[in-house]
This record gives C-alpha cells, sequence and structure tokens, in this order.
C-alpha cells in the first residue's frame, strides 16, 4: 500500500512528512540523553538514527501510515515525531500485529502540552483514515508518557520485559468515548 502523507495542523503545531533535510536535526534529538532515558536508556549513535529515519519514511510507503515530523508554527526545524508503526518486537500476539504508537519530542518542547496535541491529532486522522486497535510501549517511570497515553484512552495490557528493562504495554481499541 502506498499513500501520500497527509499534514495536519493544530493550534501550535504542523504534523508533516519528514524530509531529506530533517535527518540532521532527527539525529541531534535522538542524541540527547534527555530523550533516550526512558527509550533505550542511552543516546543513539548517529547510523540507528539513520536507521531509524528510513524505518519511518517506508513505513508509509509500506503500511499506508508512519511517522510524521513535529513541527512548531514558526520554526525552521522538526521539533521531534509522533505516528505509528509496526514494531515486530516479538511480544506476542497481543501486541505485535497491531500498529504501535510513539511520540518524542525534544526536550526544549517539552511540558507545553505540545506532545498530547501532537499525538491526539495523529490518533484523529489514524482513527478517521486507518482505525482499528493501536498499542503503545511505556516504561513505567515515564509519568508524561504514560498521562499522554492515558489521555488518548490507552488502557494496561501487561508488563513486558525489553533489554533488560521492565515496560508497561498499552491497547487502544479505538478513539475514547
Amino acid at each position: 500500500m502506498s499513500r501520500s502523507i497527509p499534514t495536519i495542523n493544530t493550534q501550535r503545531l504542523t504534523l508533516r512528512a519528514m524530509r531529506a533535510e530533517d535527518f540532521p536535526r532527527f539525529a541531534q534529538i535522538w542524541a540527547k540523553p534527555e530523550v533516550t532515558a526512558h527509550i533505550s536508556g542511552k543516546p543513539w549513535p548517529k547510523t540507528r538514527s539513520w536507521d531509524a529515519f528510513l524505518r519511518n519514511a517506508g513505513h508509509w510507503q509500506i503500511a499506508g501510515f508512519g511517522q510524521w515530523a513535529i513541527q512548531l508554527h514558526g520554526q525552521p526545524e522538526m521539533a521531534g515525531q509522533t505516528g505509528f508503526f509496526f514494531g515486530s518486537r516479538g511480544l506476542g500476539e497481543d501486541f505485535d500485529p497491531f500498529p504501535e504508537t510513539g511520540w518524542v519530542l525534544d526536550p526544549v518542547a517539552q511540558g507545553q502540552g505540545m506532545g498530547i496535541e501532537a499525538a491526539a491529532a495523529a490518533h484523529d486522522w489514524f482513527d478517521r483514515v486507518v482505525a482499528g486497535r493501536t498499542v503503545c510501549m511505556i516504561t513505567p517511570e515515564n509519568e508524561n508518557s504514560l498521562s499522554i497515553a492515558k489521555s488518548l484512552g490507552y488502557v494496561a495490557l501487561r508488563e513486558a520485559e525489553i533489554d533488560g528493562d521492565a515496560v508497561l504495554l498499552m491497547t487502544r481499541k479505538g478513539p475514547p468515548v
């Protein structure tokens, strides 16, 4: 399935396709310890960022959905990313077959409600265009991401372990009522 990547505007943000010129900023964000503290535990080298950047682009072509760059209105560079992907993590039939969601913001953009604004816009699009169950994986100590997930309608599925770290697997069967 091939799909053009829609642009979504909110009050303060634009969710848009990632562009080749976004890669330096993408790699810069993922190299920050504050960004990866609850994700992989250590900053990403450029090679890992490049692999993820290309995976994001490929999701749109193969699955018809993917990650958007988050851009603050009036700012030239991306501030983060949000959207959906297939993680194929080997976590079981109650998790792996479903689109996984995620959101990442540069630390300077955090704490201003932009994470929920971006993730809510992405979920609104997903609910209208793709529809169906989605999942996410969050470390139990990541209170900000847990708050975003709960406000989007995610509920706990079960606990799991990834690379020796405890994570909470969550699921959402559709938009909250």
